[in-house]
């Protein structure tokens, strides 16, 4: 599992453990992790002096041919090199320092842009990974000015009528090696290491054990060895400076972006990668309510500036109901129609929101956390002891209250996390927990004054209601599921995670299933190492599913019970994305989705594929069937895709526009740090920090998209 790049964090309130966990990963350094280097005068390795029947060295004044595309050594490395200044064997001038400019203060990020092989920073225009128009250029090593097929000449830098001998970048006494990145003794491969004529081994996409494409290890920022990183998510970073945005503010409605083009009439269920390996019938859960589209062209309906706040903030909440989009912004909650994007009501708060509950109930009601009172020049940040109730119907906070106990003395119990099951609010944090009715606020429990050294982290609802209790010291914690009577907070069951496991994310509530990095195992930032399927009425461990993080990319807060993205339950089964890897064509990562067992914690035959260039992760199920969101290539748009459950064949629902604005809109929203929310050909991005513009760039950022199909 990938390690995604690191959100900075508001400033924390005294006694409080920081945001994102201890040990967060870093930023990488400027221009991305293995981002191209400016050779030094005379290039890399530049050749001894040649032999008396070479070609002559040319001037030393002599100016060379401007270098097109990004930057990159024409010729690749190795190839001949324009003498440098005072010809061969003249000492090189001093390298040039350039000051490195003041550090700046921390700041929620620009969005990153465009993924790997976007045309050299630039996009729509060639560059750097990326082939110029027309006819493919040389490979590494082939001499400048030379068309592709015609061997070098004498005065290339060879002796005429004779093979390289050593001095001219070999080794002594061994001929010249293979092209770069192919294992010695082996030919190159076509595509990215696939042999000729062959697609990618099974092992990519396969929930299987055999063997895989290895990849060389990765630096970290602090120079230790990390896990493999798809291609996509080490440029990423790098590139999200040089994406250009639209600039404004407000409310922004657009067009299709398909101009006048004829629309496809077919019900769009997809070739190719919608070939989908799985079983038959219809899958137990059932079927889902979403529909093939007789269209699923989208728009780009409107959009929202970033709120001006002067300090990072969180703006957690994203909810979609019939007819309404709801988002958090500034000390309030925002309903938007959910088609026309014209604002339909406000909810003042407090103070700002702290947390969201991810679930409504089934009359569209949910929960909250907020501050206590709204931020001061003087109080940057108030406590979060406010839990209330919001009807996303009618634009009205139901209730709103805090509560005491043994636990917090004097003062309210401060919540880190939220959320819903049935009629069920139940709060949790470092502090204890607390439940309330949804309807009416009444208290349900609250903390209580441990006798055992225990308590309540954190909650995980929707179907059912189980928590994350936590009991022993910080150094040696110890950590207890439990399926929970929503209704007075009595256990159901419980099971102890094994040792070494510090914190616990609720993948699932019906079936129980948890997520964990056993033994800081998973070493990628994912918070999984394994999943557990438990059997929430007995308290049995039913299995333990490994989740290499070299092969599987579903994530979970490091800190948060409920906070797990890129994974979906149902049919009795997880069904994960696979890691981003090269596909079978020329250029882009690809990556599938896989299912496993809960019964067995066996693989199963069901495998979606993302196609070429595209890359695919589950967004939630609906009914048997699972819904995913494809992130798209440079040069389209993203689709939302139906994925049925029995068998893995997929439906598109929507599809966005490929114009560039709109592309640049949508890849700006990086699925580790948004919320993404689809139903009924509505779908809807949004930012879970936000900050205070600090450059040009920074203008262009968006609190949410929305695109609307038809």
């Amino acid at each position: 599992m990938t390690q995604p790049p690191q959100q900075p964090q508001p400033a924390q309130p005294p006694n409080e453990p920081p945001q994102g966990g201890f040990g967060a990963p870093q930023d990488p350094p400027q221009g991305g992790f293995g981002a191209p280097q400016a050779p030094p005068p005379g290039g890399f390795g530049a050749p001894t002096p040649p032999p008396a029947d070479a070609a002559p060295a040319q001037p030393a004044d002599a100016v060379p041919p401007a270098v097109p595309g990004a930057g990159a050594p024409q010729g690749g490395f190795g190839a001949p090199q324009d003498p440098p200044p005072g010809g061969f064997g003249a000492p090189a001038p001093p390298p040039t320092v350039t000051a490195q400019p003041a550090a700046t203060p921390p700041q929620a990020p620009q969005q990153p842009g465009p993924g790997y092989g976007y045309p050299g920073g630039q996009p729509g225009q060639p560059g750097y990974g990326y082939p110029q128009a027309g006819a493919p250029q040389p490979g590494y090593g082939y001499p400048q000015g030379l068309p592709p097929g015609r061997p070098p000449q004498q005065g290339y830098g060879f002796p005429p009528g004779q093979p390289p001998q050593q001095g001219y970048g070999f080794p002594p006494g061994q001929p010249p090696q293979q092209g770069y990145g192919f294992p010695p003794g082996q030919p190159p491969q076509q595509g990215y290491g696939f042999p000729p004529g062959q697609p990618p081994q099974q092992g990519y996409g396969y929930a299987t054990a055999p063997t895989q494409q290895q990849y060389p290890p990765q630096q970290n920022g602090d120079g230790g060895q990390g896990k493999k990183s798809g291609t996509r998510t080490r440029i990423i970073v790098a590139a999200s400076v040089a994406v250009a945005l639209i600039v404004g503010g407000g409310i922004w409605y657009g067009s299709s972006g398909g101009g006048d083009k004829k629309k496809d009439q077919a019900s769009q269920t997809t070739g190719g990668a919608g070939e989908g390996k799985g079983g038959g019938g219809e899958a137990p859960d059932g079927g889902g309510k979403e529909k093939a589209p007789t269209d699923p062209k989208a728009r780009l309906a409107f959009q929202m500036a970033v709120p001006a706040v002067t300090d990072v903030t969180r703006v957690d909440g994203s909810w979609l109901t019939d007819k309404t989009y709801v988002k958090t912004g500034l000390n309030e909650i925002v309903g938007y129609d959910a088609a026309k994007g014209a604002k339909l009501w406000s909810v003042p708060l407090a103070g700002q929101l702290c947390a969201a509950s991810r679930h409504m109930s089934e009359d569209y009601k949910t929960a909250v956390v907020f501050e206590q009172g709204k931020r001061t020049k003087d109080k940057k940040y108030q406590p979060c002891n406010q839990v209330g109730a919001l009807d996303l119907k009618t634009g009205k906070l139901i209730w709103s209250k805090s509560v005491t106990a043994a636990t917090s003395g004097d003062a309210p119990v401060r919540f880190d996390e939220v959320t819903v099951s049935g009629t069920t609010v139940a709060a949790g944090g470092t502090e204890g927990g607390a439940a309330f009715d949804l309807n009416t606020g009444a208290e349900r429990w609250k903390p209580k004054a441990a006798t055992d050294g225990c308590y309540d982290r954190g909650y995980g609802g929707g179907a059912a209601l189980a928590v994350v209790r936590k009991c022993g010291t910080y150094d040696d914690p110890q950590l207890v599921v439990q399926a929970l009577d929503p209704a007075t907070g009595a256990p159901i069951s419980s099971y102890k995670m094994p040792p070494g496991v510090d914190y616990a994310s609720i993948v699932s509530t019906k079936p129980l299933v948890v997520a964990a990095d056993v033994g800081d195992t998973a070493g990628d930032g994912s918070g999984i190492s394994d999943f557990f399927s438990i059997d929430a009425s007995t308290g049995k461990l039913l299995t333990r599913i490994a989740a290499d993080g070299d092969k599987y990319a579903a994530r979970c807060g490091s800190t948060k019970v409920e906070s797990c993205a890129k994974v979906a339950v149902g049919n009795n089964r997880i069904y994960v994305p696979t890691e981003d890897h090269e596909g079978t064509g020329e250029y882009g990562d690809t990556n599938e989705i896989v299912s496993f067992d809960l019964t067995t914690g066996k693989p199963t035959s069901d495998r979606a594929d993302a196609g070429d260039r595209y890359t695919m992760f589950p967004l939630r199920m609906d009914g048997g069937d699972i819904i995913a969101y494809k992130l798209p290539p440079y040069d389209k748009g993203g689709q939302i895709v139906s994925i049925d459950g029995a068998t893995f064949k997929q439906t598109v629902l929507m599809e966005n526009p490929n114009d560039k604005p709109t592309r640049d809109l949508e890849r700006g929203f990086t699925p580790d740090y948004s919320e993404i929310v689809y139903s009924d050909g509505h779908l809807y991005l949004s930012s879970t920090l936000v900050s205070k513009p600090r450059g040009s760039l920074d203008t262009g950022r968006r609190l949410f998209v929305g695109f609307s199909r038809g």
